[in-house]
């Protein structure tokens, strides 16, 4: 493609790439677990770094900011620069009881009840990369369908039961932009959880400092399915 409207690289993009939508959650994986990273992007807050992975390849984390359109653009460009395999790392609410505070969990497929997965072609549900979602369960995460929605302040009030009856069991705000930008170029994509709020009877929040510590588990545990792959 020709050179990114929102992206400015500053170094090479790597072919697998790991999506966090918090920009300090990308600093945070990076220095934790990358060796040498540099900076890729610091245009519009969506830092972004490259450096190598323990396996000893090349790896680029890169934040999406909240929500499908933001990630949808950041996917698209990063697909025009070279990446060729993509793991959401984030947060979601549980929205069924038995999902504890802390559970990572490798999404099979989402609901696509925001607005730009379905602009990007989904017909209510896209589905991930089988085999990256089958090495992030075999790093340890939980299979598991989730929905995508625009709203984290969501006024309708009966949404959560419509959700929960098609399959979901989780809420978040990404993962379908994501899979369906990826899949409109058949690069392989992939979403990997924490479970941060559980909110099937009110809402109960994890404390700061352990969201902070479960993003670097994120990272850690979505390399540890790269390298087996």
């Amino acid at each position: 493609m020709a050179r990114p409207i929102h992206l400015n690289p500053t170094t090479d993009v790597g072919e697998r790439v790991l999506l966090p939508g918090d920009p300090q959650r990308a600093l945070a994986v990076a220095q934790a677990l990358l060796e040498t990273p540099r900076m890729l992007n610091a245009r519009r807050g969506l830092w972004g770094y490259t450096g190598v992975a323990p396996d000893g390849l090349p790896i680029t984390i890169q934040s999406t900011g909240m929500g499908g359109p933001s990630a949808a653009i950041v996917v698209e460009e990063l697909i025009g620069l070279g990446a060729r395999t993509l793991i959401r790392i984030g947060t979601c609410g549980a929205l069924v009881p038995e999902l504890e505070l802390g559970a990572l969990l490798a999404v099979e497929g989402a609901l696509s009840g925001d607005g730009t997965s379905q602009a990007l072609g989904a017909n209510g549900r896209v589905a991930a990369d089988a085999t990256l979602t089958a090495a992030l369960v075999g790093a340890g995460a939980r299979p598991a369908t989730v929905v995508t929605t625009d709203l984290f302040y969501d006024p309708r009030a009966d949404l959560p039961g419509r959700w929960r009856d098609q399959g979901a069991e989780a809420i978040e705000m990404e993962a379908a932009a994501v899979l369906a930008a990826a899949a409109r170029h058949g690069v392989a994509a992939a979403c990997l959880l924490a479970v941060t709020d559980q909110l099937a009877d009110g809402r109960v929040r994890m404390d700061q400092e352990r969201i902070e510590e479960v993003g670097v588990e994120l990272g850690r545990t979505a390399l540890e399915a790269l390298a087996a792959l």
